[in-house]
């Protein structure tokens, strides 16, 4: 294999990828003749199959492929633990929140809940909320995309920056001219690139050990030099009393706040009926956990071929394993950057970032444009579909500009700790505000504004306090040691609390209401009753 081979790959998949993705795009553009199609058009055009692989996409990030490798190979049980909880979390989405969930004419949260508390002011407080969960995970993504451009071209750490500004030109492309039928389009094209990079990987792996998954698993936990505890939970936080409660912690955050993202709620308001929901539902569900399997068997394969140790002195949070782990399997002339494998699953991870970050763009600039952008008395019917497209490719910009900005800004640092305050504010407040919403008969607006003001703030206090943010190597200071609240993820106290506020805030008297005006009329219903369509 000639030392070009790798870089020429690359250079190929890379620009052919980009080619169709924007071919896409533009095909999508031509329909996006009015706010239904531009904010709901993936969903409703794609039917069971096509939404469910681009609910798929949606939700299979670089953390997906790179976090839980990583905690797989340094954690064993652990970090199966958390590949477990990732196809759990998808399937209950799916099963309990899919159905519930459709809606026409709604196309963000803030709608969602406007539309069913019949009060238009929790769309803003639901806008905050949206907002704070999107906005870490879009600079993790786009801070990984640069970086994983650097890497997959050779280029110098200089280019970091030239790389970012170009993910996010790319991601702004994808979002504001394909709206969400273009990226689903990209979602789709995204899950299949996945697939055949985190197969061959997991294919080379168990080649390796005479396809026995136990020949494995024995092997990685003789190089992992921790023994029995790699084979059991507590690896990662610890088997002391306050290790174990940031594991059930760490899992409940995971489970919950991964349910209730709003780019991956915002695929299902559109769904056409309850029959595709169901159907969605395998679509959906199998292509990640064919991803997560094979994620776990990647990171078996990095411990085992590199060693704990190694990996651990690469990254302190092993998110390099991945890649490391491609040139244990295709050992090349000139290093691992001209491997084969490496330009495939370096091409891999590059799509899912570039696919992941225009996703929570446009979810993002659809919350800032509709959320906080007002209405007019008598509903959308005084707004021309021309003008709300034309205000929802500006927020695009303007959300793309500011992600770039901050990217480049932050790089590396507290890339935990912000994927930590994604998920556990999905988790504390937009999962107590949805399931109250959907299934307590007389929930308020009043609650749900309880639920988000109430616990945001003890969220950044907790997460403030935590090792997540000073006192141990992948926290957002390393190097110091202010902690006084002992669990990494807050969620074990945040989310009872999310639920509590709720609660009082339900008791409370309920301020006067700006009734929501859906579509061309004015509908202002009781929580329990059902829309036009018969869904309650």
């Amino acid at each position: 294999m000639s030392t070009g081979d790798g870089h020429s790959f690359a250079v190929v998949v890379f620009l052919v990828f980009v080619a169709v993705s924007l071919l896409m795009c533009g095909l999508a553009a031509a329909d996006l003749d009015d706010p239904e199609h531009f904010y709901a058009g993936g969903s409703a055009a794609f039917g069971p199959v096509g939404s469910g692989l681009a609910i798929a996409g949606d939700y299979i990030s670089a953390a997906t492929l790179l976090s839980t490798t990583g905690s797989v190979a340094l954690d064993g049980a652990d970090g199966m633990l958390f590949a477990c909880a990732t196809v759990v979390s998808l399937y209950l989405v799916m099963r309990i929140l899919a159905e519930p969930l459709r809606r026409g004419g709604v196309f963000t949260l803030g709608d969602f809940f406007a539309d069913r508390l019949g009060d238009l002011s929790v769309r803003r407080a639901l806008g905050v909320a949206t907002l704070v969960v999107l906005t870490p995970l879009l600079l993790v993504q786009l801070s990984t995309a640069g970086h994983i451009m650097v890497a997959m071209f050779g280029l110098p750490a200089g280019a970091l920056t030239g790389c970012t500004v170009a993910a996010g030109t790319l991601m702004v492309c994808y979002a504001a001219f394909g709206g969400m039928r273009g990226i689903g389009y990209v979602q789709v094209l995204k899950v299949g690139v996945v697939l055949t990079a985190v197969l061959l990987v997991a294919g080379l792996v168990l080649a390796r050990f005479g396809w026995s998954p136990a020949g494995l698993f024995h092997a990685a936990q003789d190089r992992s030099e921790a023994g029995a505890d790699y084979a059991h939970p507590g690896l990662h936080f610890g088997h002391s009393f306050a290790g174990r409660l940031d594991l059930i912690s760490f899992e409940t955050t995971l489970l919950l706040g991964a349910a209730c993202l709003p780019h991956l709620t915002m695929r299902l308001h559109p769904l056409r009926d309850a029959r595709t929901a169901r159907r969605a539902v395998g679509w959906a569900v199998g292509p990640v956990t064919v991803v997560c399997a094979a994620v776990v068997v990647a990171g078996l394969g990095a411990c085992a071929l590199i060693g704990r140790d190694l990996l651990r002195a690469a990254d302190p949070g092993g998110a390099t394993a991945l890649l490391m782990l491609t040139g244990a399997l295709d050992p090349v002339a000139g290093g691992v950057r001209h491997s084969m494998v490496f330009a495939t699953v370096a091409c891999a991870v590059f799509v899912t970032t570039l696919a992941a970050v225009a996703g929570i763009t446009l979810a993002a600039a659809s919350s800032l444009v509709r959320d906080f952008g007002g209405r007019p008395v008598h509903g959308t019917a005084r707004r021309s579909p021309g003008g709300e497209i034309r205000r929802a490719r500006i927020g695009i910009v303007l959300v793309g500009a500011a992600a770039v900005v901050l990217a480049v800004i932050v790089q590396d640092r507290g890339r935990l700790t912000l994927i930590s305050l994604s998920f556990t504010v999905a988790a504390s407040v937009l999962a107590p505000v949805l399931l109250y919403a959907l299934f307590l008969p007389g929930h308020t607006a009043t609650g749900a504004r309880w639920t988000v003001y109430g616990t945001l703030p003890l969220i950044a206090l907790l997460l403030a306090g935590s090792p997540s943010v000073s006192g141990i190597p992948t926290a957002l200071f390393p190097d110091r040691d202010f902690h006084w609240f002992p669990l990494q993820t807050p969620g074990l106290i945040t989310i009872p609390a999310g639920f509590l506020l709720g609660l009082i805030g339900r008791t409370r008297p309920e301020s006067p209401r700006e009734p929501w005006h859906h579509g061309t009329g004015t509908v202002r219903r009781d929580a329990r009753s059902p829309d036009a369509a018969g869904r309650p």
